[in-house]
């Protein structure tokens, strides 16, 4: 399957373990797309997600919270819909198309966690392929 790869130009691609967990979170979401559909809220997608990653055997933590720092000071928190083997950050989403702003969401996301590499996930589409989005971000 292609998958849209968002994310720096120059960015360089994550390890191969990273990535084989974001093949295996996108077969997870084509399945739980295929029984659901398009339609529900995206709290739905979350609950499913988590019993096919269960299937899966990845480790998937959910609404993980993580300081927000400026100038070395926390400032606030950020919370991740999903966070595969402590790594891998998956942002469901149930919207009428994923714009510009998700991925810089993103991006600020991989930044503040340092974390590589992120998944967006919208549900909300009649093809799942069409709701993929995978962004690097290179420390």
């Amino acid at each position: 399957m292609e998958i849209n790869r968002q994310g720096a130009a120059d960015a360089r691609e994550p390890r191969a373990e990273l990535d084989q967990w974001a093949r295996a979170v996108i077969t997870a979401a084509i399945e739980v797309h295929r029984a659901l559909g398009p339609g529900f809220l995206e709290s739905v997608y979350e609950d499913a997600m988590i019993i096919e990653l269960a299937t899966l055997n990845l480790a998937t933590e959910r609404q993980v919270v993580f300081p927000i720092a400026y100038r070395n000071r926390v400032i606030s928190e950020a919370r991740l819909d999903l966070l595969i083997e402590g790594e891998l950050v998956v942002e469901r989403k149930a919207v009428s198309a994923l714009v510009p702003l998700h991925t810089a969401q993103m991006i600020s996301y991989l930044k503040a966690g340092a974390f590589q590499l992120g998944l967006l996930i919208n549900f909300n589409v009649t093809f799942l392929r069409q709701g993929i989005r995978r962004v690097i971000w290179n420390r």
